[in-house]
């Protein structure tokens, strides 16, 4: 069995699209993966599966939550190395180890278009820094991602994309969990 980390977008958030941790656990036993662990209420799910296509995952996942839940929620699930290398590549953003509480990844559903990279590399936020990659935009915000301009609806929009953002601080408890798995 291999490692997988899902990331649900925008569960729980405000009262919207509720989703009961346990319930989700359960569900995800049901369909026959193990070792499933969640992460805080914002729809983070490690866990183990035979299938080794994170498509065939996220297209499952994604049809059991609606079944079973009635919400229809995008679903990003990633392996542990494609969970490691995103993190490491955010050192390039170059923040202080005493701002990193203000560091975000706002992970992409998919590739954005090149025109539109472009167009999003030359926007300036004040307070806001970033770094782009295929797959994430890297976010530090001095006065915190609540404030900021530049947040996952902009960047959906900007980049043509989906995305789910996530801090610092949930994605390194994310690998931990994902190598104690593993």
């Amino acid at each position: 069995m291999t490692t997988f980390i899902a990331l649900l977008r925008g569960i729980n958030v405000s009262g919207h699209k509720k989703i009961k941790m346990e319930e989700l656990r359960k569900m995800m036993v049901d369909l026959g993966f193990g070792a499933v662990t969640t992460y805080i209420q914002s729809g983070n799910i490690v866990f183990e599966a035979k299938i080794s296509e994170t498509q065939i995952l996220q297209r499952k996942i994604k049809q059991h939550i609606e079944k079973s839940f009635g919400h229809e929620v995008p679903v990003l699930v990633l392996t542990v190395k494609e969970l490691s290398l995103i993190i490491e590549r955010n050192s390039n953003l170059d923040v202080d180890v005493i701002d990193q509480n203000n560091l975000y990844y706002v992970l992409l559903f998919n590739r954005p278009d090149q025109e539109s990279m472009v167009a999003l590399r030359n926007e300036k936020f004040d307070g806001e820094r970033f770094m782009m990659a295929t797959d994430c935009v890297y976010l530090f915000c001095k006065n915190g991602y609540g404030r900021a301009k530049l947040n996952n609806n902009l960047v959906e929009r900007k980049l043509k994309v989906q995305a789910t953002t996530r801090s610092h601080k949930t994605m390194l408890k994310l690998l931990e969990i994902s190598k104690t798995v593993s």
